[in-house]
């Protein structure tokens, strides 16, 4: 089932996440359509709250092909260096809208798979991108949150508009 992408604008993109308490048969659901969604939408990942699900959890696949999909359920991040990389992001929820963010080259993601199993990857450069802008969502944090002063006055009225569209749909469901 490919799921609605919620839009920049939209409240639940701003509200923090709730740990999962129990990987049942419905999570698992959850995470195979978000999967189906990610790969309809040509994204390298989706976190639970672009569908409008305030749970922490993520999916995400860094080679676009199925040879690095992750199922991510109530993750922590650490950085494991202070060097920093830019790297230009865009997201579903913000579409249209690209820009260049600093994130921790190097980073340690603790989480628990689609099985209930705890894992412990060290991910660098891209990858690391990738799960630290998911993570991210978790804690009602978009990109365009992270972008310089001046990126982000250069972005404003595409963001508004954005805004604006999105709330518009939402009172006339």
């Amino acid at each position: 089932m490919i799921y609605e992408l919620k839009k920049y604008g939209d409240p639940i993109l701003r509200e923090k996440s709730t740990e999962v308490e129990v990987i049942d048969e419905k999570i698992q659901e959850v995470l195979d359509n978000m999967v189906e969604t990610m790969y309809e939408t040509k994204g390298v990942g989706l976190a639970a709250p672009q569908i409008g699900l305030n749970k922490r959890m993520f999916v995400a696949d860094w080679s676009g092909e199925g040879e690095a999909l992750r199922k991510v359920i109530n993750p922590v991040i650490t950085p494991l260096t202070e060097e920093l990389i830019d790297w230009e992001e865009g997201c579903l929820s913000v579409p249209g809208i690209y820009k260049k963010v600093e994130r921790p080259k190097k980073v340690r993601i603790e989480y628990l798979n689609e099985k209930g199993e705890n894992v412990v990857e060290e991910l660098e450069g891209f990858p690391a991108i990738v799960v630290q802008h998911e993570f991210d969502h978790l804690d009602a944090i978009l990109f365009v949150d992270r972008v310089s002063p001046m990126a982000k006055r250069m972005i404003s009225k595409k963001l508004q508009a954005l805004k604006k569209e999105t709330l518009k749909n939402l009172t006339e469901e």
